[in-house]
């Protein structure tokens, strides 16, 4: 317990690196401190499976039935993910 606060990952540095890290594209130095912090902070833990859930949900549904555009993009920018809005669903 006697380590600084700026010794460990915190959830700010979490989240900025939040899509990289559930589409498996960090480096595996930082996948290991996110995963050590991730044992230690529920909210985070929450917020990468809330996000590994919804990008599954939506990856899985049929043809025209998926989301409407306008809550798709709301979605995805409340998330930071606008990168994978341009991107084929399927």
């Amino acid at each position: 317990m006697g380590a600084k606060m700026s010794d460990h990952l915190d959830c700010q540095q979490l989240l900025s690196s939040i899509s990289d890290f559930v589409d498996g594209e960090l480096n595996p130095e930082l996948c290991r401190q996110i995963e050590q912090h991730l044992t230690e902070c529920e909210n985070c833990r929450i917020v990468i499976n809330t996000l590994r859930k919804t990008i599954d949900l939506y990856q899985h549904q049929p043809g025209d039935e998926g989301l409407p555009q306008e809550i798709r993009h709301r979605l995805f920018h409340r998330l930071h993910l606008e990168e994978f809005l341009n991107r084929d669903p399927g």
